[in-house]
């Protein structure tokens, strides 16, 4: 018997788990290996799609199910399943192709499957794609495969942020579309958030509620800090992370996960 038996810790993965300098701190693997030893069980959940986060499961260890695609997938990397996927609507081509319409410096990154489909981009995708180490086909939305898990649009915060309120106008009932940070407003479909489908890991992987702990930094983590018993994040999260009342700790190129099990180690 350990003394985090029972316990969940879930991670945001970019800017939280993984550091500015791209690579996961070691005072994080310390932590996450005295958590596990203790009893304790650890996942990740993060807006990269499976393409794109496969390359780096293996970073960390991992206890139970992914929450993938800012949260229209749960994959268990354990024995390589989809547990759950959720669509975009059939009519996302139409709809989103509305939205390039009315805003056309827009870049959209579509997914579909393991392929990465792009319009219009701009040095944003292309920093993106580096990020993630992956490429992509370019390809007029009308002729992009469906359905689609997620998309992805790009351009700089003050137009994103019209983008935001244009297209929940309209089609807040069949969308989300949340920031994952600046440069980044991700479209799920509605009710698909990290909040939604870590509840779901959690319950699979027999913790009861209010044994959950969750970190992110930004938007669209703050539906999982919703579910948190403490909702923590790293001192570089975004400020309406701040605003919205996470418990801020040290910076994610410190080992934020290190400030956290340190917590938990208090606590219990």
């Amino acid at each position: 018997m350990g003394k985090f038996d029972g316990l969940l810790l879930v991670s945001d993965f970019d800017d939280t788990l993984y550091d500015s300098h791209h690579q996961v701190p070691e005072r994080n693997l310390r932590a996450i290996e005295y958590f596990r030893a203790q009893g304790g069980k650890f996942t990740v959940a993060t807006g990269r799609a499976h393409r794109t986060f496969a390359p780096y499961v293996h970073l960390v260890p991992i206890d139970g199910p992914v929450v993938l695609s800012n949260g229209s997938a749960l994959y268990d990397f354990g024995t390589e399943r989809m547990l759950e996927q959720t669509y975009l609507p059939a009519t996302a081509p139409e709809d989103l192709g509305a939205v390039l319409a009315q805003f056309p410096s827009l870049a959209i990154e579509v997914y579909h499957g393991e392929d990465i489909f792009v319009w219009n981009p701009n040095p944003i995708t292309d920093a993106h794609m580096k990020k993630v180490g992956t490429g992509y086909e370019v390809r007029p939305v009308a002729e992009m495969p469906t359905p689609w898990t997620k998309a992805i649009l790009q351009q700089e915060y003050p137009i994103l942020l019209q983008v935001q309120k244009w297209l929940l106008e309209r089609y807040g009932q069949w969308y989300e579309a949340i920031f994952s940070n600046q440069y980044y407003l991700e479209v799920t479909e509605k009710g698909s958030t990290k909040g939604e489908m870590a509840v779901k890991a959690a319950r699979l992987m027999g913790v009861a509620p209010g044994h959950m702990y969750c970190v992110g930094d930004n938007q669209n983590d703050i539906p999982m800090l919703a579910h948190s018993a403490i909702p923590f994040a790293p001192a570089n999260c975004a400020q309406e992370v701040k605003d919205w009342g996470a418990r801020v700790l040290c910076h994610c190129d410190e080992g934020v996960i290190g400030d956290i099990v340190d917590i938990l180690d208090k606590l219990y």
